[in-house]
């Protein structure tokens, strides 16, 4: 590691006049930056770390929505959001190991955007909007490509707002040294179609596979799905699979899914 300044603030606007300063960056559960700042592929002259900020942490129901605070834990998320949204806390659950979902979070997740990361595909595939100190925005605007947001300099995500589906559930086939998905598929059906999000497979990140949409709002079933395959073009190929590879696994993900959801 090398000499960088610590600072921990207690409210969100103490929080944003850090990261206003040089080289600063936000610290969230450092699941990710603090390896990269290990290795030297990061680093900044300033760390705000988020962790102390009461008002990003905790989830709340409103109405038909489930409002997850961005400094929330995964394993926060696993516990309580299942009385509201069981596939969301399904989720939480199988991110990485216990280590992890103790010290990650959902708008760390979420701001990194890792293109095998989980969240991602559960933000998308629910029409979610992400919350932040400054505007909301839409799930289907914010991502923006492998490891890349439409976050502004400094911006900070304080909550997430989830649609919660009429039925739902996350598929994926991990790989078993990172658990990361070497391709996963969130699948939920609300009353005007269905949103089926792919993680872990293609080169930009996460994305709707819209034709399994179509094929699921006229028949939400594992069987809508059979013959249909997605295009291995801009998929991922390195050591744990070719693009074809993983292009079945976005089928096969998406049916189990699918099953699961009901």
């Amino acid at each position: 590691m090398y000499s960088f300044e610590l600072m921990k603030p207690t409210t969100l606007a103490e929080a944003i006049s850090a990261l206003s300063g040089d080289e600063a960056q936000a610290l969230a559960g450092g699941q990710t930056l603090i390896p990269s700042m290990k290795q030297r592929l990061n680093a900044p002259a300033t760390l705000v770390s988020l962790t102390g900020i009461a008002d990003l942490v905790g989830l709340r129901r409103e109405g038909e929505t489930l409002v997850i605070g961005a400094g929330t834990t995964h394993a926060q998320v696993a516990r309580e959001a299942g009385a509201h949204y069981p596939a969301l806390a399904a989720l939480a659950g199988g991110i990485g190991d216990p280590a992890v979902r103790n010290r990650g979070t959902i708008g760390g997740s979420l701001a990194n955007n890792d293109p095998s990361a989980c969240y991602p595909a559960a933000v998308l595939a629910s029409g979610a909007t992400i919350i932040t100190n400054t505007r909301e925005i839409a799930a289907d605007d914010f991502f923006d490509g492998m490891f890349a947001t439409v976050l502004h300099e400094g911006e900070i995500i304080t909550a997430v707002r989830f649609p919660i589906p009429q039925k739902a559930a996350y598929a994926k086939f991990l790989q078993p040294a990172s658990r990361f998905a070497l391709t996963g598929a969130f699948v939920a059906q609300f009353a005007d179609g269905v949103r089926v999000a792919i993680t872990g497979a293609s080169e930009g990140g996460v994305f709707r596979w819209s034709e399994a949409e179509a094929a699921l709002s006229g028949n939400f079933s594992a069987e809508a799905l059979s013959g249909l395959s997605a295009s291995a073009e801009g998929l991922i190929g390195d050591l744990h699979g070719t693009p074809e590879y993983r292009a079945n696994l976005v089928a096969v993900m998406t049916r189990r899914a699918v099953a699961a959801a009901h």
